[in-house]
């Protein structure tokens, strides 16, 4: 081979090599620094949106809150007793607040001043409900009017029929002597403890009374012996689905985890389920009735029956029971809850409970029946629910709100898709209020034009505006006649050698506001 062919071969492949190593190193830069330029371009685009997202925040002004951390957010500030905590937490940041639940963001409101311009001059905008994920079972909240979107029409027709069929002053005045039916049964029971010296379950004893009173109502039998410490199991049911649709749900601050439902609040035959099955079964025996015999009754199921083979008004028979369910839950455990605080404080402060009977004795006469009509001339007992409405609301929390677009309220923003907590319990407490808040004291109503029913916002423990609770006409007359027949009727006695100021005051908390320990206290002749 000639010198010059050897060169040229030589030359030819360092070429080749350079090539190869150019090739190799092109390879080499692809598939390392693809992926890093991606990761380069994705972080870029997150950045981006971040930007927009703070650019977006800063004509946004938050209300105040608590810095949330990673994940929880500020789950770990609301404890067992979230209306304290909260309440708390207000005193340091303002009567507006909002905090991070998981990844739920949240607005609490504290004062009257706020509640009123969110429950009155923004309701519409606040009018729509924070669903709890126990509620979604069987598509329970697409039936009940406590749950069903304000803007709905089928909303406005339940409630219609609510006030129409069953809360309307001339429905509830012609079912007076039912109602004083179950006063008297109600005496007749605690008069036989008081033969035995037993003491009553006031709680027990209330609930019954109520639960009774609408199921007649509704639709014509007691659902309990009035004699007997019976309705237990279905006071168990109704309150533990107010401790379910109230305590710390992890689904709620975490919605990823329906799938999982770690707390199993969802299961069928949880208090939901039971009491659904259990409004089906009346729904289903009532229309087997009606076509054995043919006969209509005249009570609120009859009625609604009727309407659903008429379908003048757009329900069904699911309808049915989650009214009979939403009246049920709205009308016996908060009552119950009301008279026994009442009977709790005043057995806290014998003065005050000896002032009550005597205006009782004035007007109505040492142990006779109270009517109705007696209630306004019963001033001071008026006072004394008052003050248990305010230091015990049934609802502390009232029912959770939301809203469904950015809201302006006193120049801050309430996200979308935020929920909405009303603490009355601190509204109540307030101290720029209330004169020793913690204090019970009925006589700070006594030249006080303040009402619950809605339009004062220092005390709304039915709420206010569209979402008022629907039983309130039935409540500001039942709660007065039956504490007023108790105190009427017999003096008290805290069971057992407990002094009044070591009176157990501790609560349950739920959607309502019980006492953790049921008050038991023996009734003794006047």
């Amino acid at each position: 081979m000639s010198r010059t062919h050897v060169l040229d071969h030589k030359a030819s492949n360092k070429l080749v090599k350079r090539i190869y190593l150019t090739l190799i190193t092109m390879d080499y830069y692809y598939y390392y620094t693809t992926p890093l330029a991606l990761l380069l371009a994705w972080t870029l685009f997150q950045g981006f949106n971040l930007l927009v997202a703070l650019t977006r925040n800063r004509s946004r002004k938050f209300p105040p809150g608590p810095f949330p951390l990673p994940i929880i957010g500020n789950l770990r500030l609301l404890g067992n007793q979230p209306h304290r905590s909260l309440a708390k937490l207000a005193d340091f940041h303002g009567p507006i607040m909002h905090l991070k639940l998981g990844q739920i963001s949240t607005v609490v409101i504290s004062s009257s001043d706020m509640a009123k311009q969110v429950l009155q001059k923004q309701d519409l905008a606040f009018s729509s409900r924070s669903i709890p994920d126990t509620v979604q079972m069987d598509n329970f909240h697409m039936f009940s009017v406590s749950w069903l979107p304000a803007s709905q029409r089928q909303w406005r027709n339940l409630r219609k029929i609510m006030n129409s069929h069953i809360f309307s002053v001339n429905k509830l005045d012609s079912s007076q002597d039912l109602r004083y039916k179950k006063m008297e049964e109600l005496v007749v029971y605690c008069e036989r403890s008081s033969q035995i010296g037993e003491a009553v379950d006031i709680g027990g004893a209330i609930f019954r009374t109520m639960l009774n009173l609408l199921s007649n109502t509704l639709f014509s039998k007691d659902l309990a012996d009035p004699y007997e410490n019976s309705g237990k199991e279905f006071k168990d049911l109704v309150e533990g689905l107010m401790i379910d649709m109230g305590k710390p749900n992890w689904v709620d601050y975490f919605p990823v985890l329906k799938i999982v439902d770690p707390q199993g609040l969802r299961r069928y035959n949880s208090h939901f389920g039971k009491l659904l099955k259990f409004f089906n079964g009346l729904i289903n025996e009532r229309m087997e009735l009606r076509k054995l015999n043919g006969q209509k009754s005249s009570d609120v199921l009859d009625t609604l029956l009727t309407a659903t083979e008429d379908n003048h008004q757009d329900i069904d028979r699911k309808h049915i029971a989650t009214i009979l369910l939403d009246l049920f839950n709205a009308g016996t455990d908060t009552s119950s809850n009301v008279v026994e605080w009442a009977m709790t404080e005043l057995l806290r402060s014998p003065e005050i409970m000896k002032k009550v009977q005597a205006e009782l004795a004035q007007v109505l006469g040492e142990g006779n029946p109270m009517e109705e009509a007696d209630i306004a001339r019963l001033p001071y007992l008026q006072c004394i629910i008052k003050e248990t409405y305010r230091m015990h609301p049934p609802a502390p929390l009232l029912v959770p709100r939301k809203v469904e677009e950015d809201v302006e309220v006193r120049g801050y923003t309430v996200p979308k898709g935020s929920k909405v907590l009303i603490n009355v319990w601190a509204i109540g407490r307030d101290s720029t209020l209330w004169e020793d808040p913690s204090v019970f004291n009925p006589d700070r109503f006594k030249d006080s034009k303040l009402d619950v029913r809605g339009q004062d916002f220092e005390l709304i423990p039915f709420g206010a505006g569209r979402r008022i609770c629907p039983g309130l006409p039935l409540a500001i007359r039942m709660i007065p006649i039956m504490l007023g027949t108790l105190l009427n009727t017999f003096k008290w006695k805290i069971e057992g050698d407990i002094a009044p100021k070591d009176m157990d005051m501790q609560e349950k908390f739920g959607l309502t506001l019980a006492k953790l320990r049921p008050l038991r206290a023996v009734p003794l002749p006047l």
